[in-house]
């Protein structure tokens, strides 16, 4: 059960440390013009895939993906997706912030501690319901 925790929890860091170099590296995206909406296109993926702020965040981001397609089959998914979406914010809160972006209200920094909260109650409910299903299995 450590194992599958601390494989959501990297997901998480992942997915939410990436999401601003993506949107760092993608800012000048609007920059790009064409005069049909095909051309527009082609430019915009030519610019995201020769763009190496964007590629190397979005491909650490879907390593992320990766990882937590590799660990669904060993988690319930009551405890999966809260733990990696949920923790997935705080990460993304946290990285914005040591990156410079306009720090986030006092309501916000409270939601990260709920959330935080919140995910080890999740947690922690996990490992006694497995718990209690080892004991009831060797007592029978």
């Amino acid at each position: 059960m450590f194992y599958e925790i601390v494989c959501l929890v990297s997901v998480a860091f992942l997915w939410g440390a990436t999401n601003p170099f993506i949107k760092r590296g993608s800012k000048s995206i609007t920059k790009v013009k064409a005069d049909n909406p095909v051309k527009q296109f082609l430019l915009e993926l030519k610019y995201l895939i020769t763009n190496i702020q964007y590629i190397m965040p979005m491909a650490l981001n879907q390593l992320g993906s990766v990882l937590y397609f590799l660990t669904l089959p060993n988690v319930d998914l009551s405890l999966s997706v809260p733990v990696a979406n949920s923790l997935t914010f705080v990460f993304t809160g946290l990285c914005g912030w040591l990156l410079g972006e306009k720090p986030a209200s006092k309501h916000t920094y409270l939601g990260m501690v709920l959330i935080l909260i919140g995910t080890c109650l999740c947690c922690y409910d996990k490992y006694l319901t497995s718990n209690v299903r080892s004991y009831e299995n060797t007592v029978s």
